[in-house]
This record gives C-alpha cells, sequence and structure tokens, in this order.
C-alpha cells in the first residue's frame, strides 16, 4: 500500500496505520500462534503485552507491543540455536 493511504484505507484492506492499532484476541491467536489461555497466563505473569480497555466492553493489544515482543522472541531463540 501507498505512503498516502489513510488510515480508513489500511484499515479497509487490513494494513495497520503508521501509527498502529490494536488487535483483537482472535488477531493476536493468529499472529502469535498462542493459544487463549496461554496468552491471558502469560500476561499474569508479565511475560506478555497486557491487553488495553478500548471500550466498557472490549479489550485489545496494541500492534506494536505484539510486535516487539514477536521480535524479542526471534532474538532468544535465535542466542539458543
Amino acid at each position: 500500500m501507498r505512503s498516502t493511504a489513510t488510515v480508513a484505507q489500511a484499515r479497509k484492506v487490513g494494513l495497520s496505520s503508521g501509527a498502529g492499532r490494536f488487535l483483537r484476541l482472535s488477531d493476536v491467536m493468529v499472529t502469535t500462534g498462542l493459544g487463549r489461555s496461554t496468552i491471558y497466563r502469560m500476561v499474569a505473569a508479565g511475560t506478555f503485552p497486557a491487553q488495553t480497555k478500548i471500550t466498557a466492553h472490549s479489550v485489545g493489544w496494541w500492534q506494536a507491543d505484539v510486535d516487539s515482543w514477536l521480535a524479542e522472541r526471534r532474538g532468544i531463540s535465535s542466542k539458543a540455536a
């Protein structure tokens, strides 16, 4: 997508804006390969980014936080090899 795309255009095709976006639990599960219980267990243990309350009845994870966590995990696994 061109860099001149608006946030609405990016959202329409499933891309984040330059500023990022909130991911819902299902998106986090697909992105990380982790299950629901594992994600919440890791949040409670402080080993996964905490969710943010978006509205009274919904939460989400900031995409950049999840991406950073994934990058850190890749760094850990490459050092172990």
